[in-house]
């Protein structure tokens, strides 16, 4: 009865000495996975340190010429910039402090020279005029009242003379006639240097008010307008005061140039006669033939520069005085033209280059492309390239010889 028991027992699976077993095999999957993960990043990361890294170039940028044309166009030097001057402008002013009666200018109008810009009140002057010459009138008709009397005298003076000699009269007489001859003599020469005493007051007086009318100096357009009627105005400042200085500003527009102020380390491309093109910034597209026409001799050590006058080939009323410019300072050695289309690309973007051909290498999505191209004409610095390019594409600068079709890249600089 005991041993049937046992036999069952037997017979009975036990589950427990199982469990251990798929524990272990289940927590060992999950440890060799993370054991993988980690091999994966830390091979990753050495690659990443020690591996080989993408090169790191230069780059620059295919442009399209923008001009073309069929003569040659000259090397540019240096480029610089300035602004429109004139050599002959002025501020009109008169000669005596006066009130302003009229002003018969404008601001922009032409006027030519010698021409009526204001005038002053001239009430006082005119009536010190007036006095001079009635004083001038004065010492007439006394010259022509004592002349009659010298004509008398000396007439007289002339008989007893005659009779003097013939000893009809006495010394006493003929003295008295003598004396009374000298004394109209001398008073007749007083009335004429009253009378030139008299016209040069009338003169003076007459220049005075001449310069109350204030005229222009040289022909011109007026550019600011400084006084109006009614106000004071002197050639002297005033200290502070309302007196005005100047009537109005007058400008020579035939007198106009541009003053550039050029670096020291660079003036040594700067010569009289040297041709340049200028570019107002008011006309960005409009270039102007022009020249150096001076350098000053002298430089400024604050900012290390040396003034350069440079004339315009002709002048254009649109050119104003003031207005900012570029100039770009050019040799006599011509460059030939190319077409409008052409692609520039700097020298240094040559790998090799031979007669009508050269190599570059682009950058395309970070990755190196071999490029073989057509080349034109050498333009200073830069290549004309005819085939093979188009504008905007990315240029390796300096290229090594070791570089690979495909190769990773990162790019240092995009100029």
């Amino acid at each position: 009865m005991e041993s049937k028991p046992a036999s069952l027992d037997a017979l009975r699976i036990d589950r427990s000495s199982h469990a251990p077993i798929h524990s272990r095999g289940g927590g060992g999957g999950k440890g060799w996975i993370f054991i993988l993960i980690l091999l994966i990043a830390g091979g990753a990361a050495a690659y990443w340190k020690w591996g080989p890294k993408p090169l790191t170039v230069k780059t620059a940028v295919a442009r399209k010429e923008s001009t073309s044309g069929g003569g040659s166009s000259a090397k540019t030097l240096l480029n610089a910039s300035g602004y429109v001057t004139t050599r002959l402008d002025a501020t009109v002013s008169s000669k005596v402090t006066g009130k302003v009666k009229e002003i018969l200018v404008e601001e922009g109008m032409k006027v030519e020279k010698d021409q009526v810009l204001a005038r002053l009140d001239d009430s006082n002057v005119l009536t010190a005029l007036r006095l001079s010459e009635a004083r001038l009138v004065a010492s007439q008709r006394a010259l022509a009242e004592a002349e009659p009397g010298l004509v008398y005298a000396e007439a007289e003076l002339g008989r007893m003379t005659g009779l003097e000699k013939d000893r009809a009269v006495s010394r006493t007489l003929y003295e008295r006639a003598d004396s009374e001859a000298r004394g109209l003599r001398a008073r007749v020469d007083r009335l004429k240097s009253e009378i030139t005493v008299a016209e040069r007051q009338v003169d003076d007086w007459k220049q005075q008010l001449d310069d109350t009318i204030i005229r222009a100096p040289f022909a011109g357009v007026v550019t600011t307008k400084d006084s109006q009627p009614g106000e004071m105005i002197s050639p002297i400042s005033a200290g502070g005061g309302f007196t005005r200085t100047g009537i109005c500003t007058l400008v020579d527009m035939n007198s106009l140039e541009i003053e550039v102020d050029v670096g020291e380390s660079f003036i040594n491309r700067v010569k009289s006669g040297q041709p340049v093109q200028a570019t107002l910034d008011a006309y960005a597209d409009w270039k102007i033939p022009c020249k150096v026409i001076a350098i000053i001799p002298t430089a400024d050590r604050q900012k290390a520069t040396v003034k350069v006058r440079v004339g315009f080939d002709q002048l254009d009323p649109r050119i104003l005085p003031q207005m900012g410019v570029k100039v770009a300072f050019q040799s006599d050695e011509k460059v030939e033209p190319v077409a409008a289309n052409a692609i520039i690309v700097p020298k240094a973007a040559l790998q090799s280059s031979t007669e009508g051909k050269g190599v570059v290498w682009l950058v395309r999505d970070g990755k190196l492309a071999r490029k073989a191209v057509g080349l034109g004409p050498a333009r200073g610095d830069e290549q004309v390239v005819t085939a093979g390019l188009t504008a905007g594409d990315t240029l390796v600068l300096n290229p090594p010889s070791d570089l690979a079709e495909g190769k990773s890249v990162k790019v240092e600089k995009l100029q």
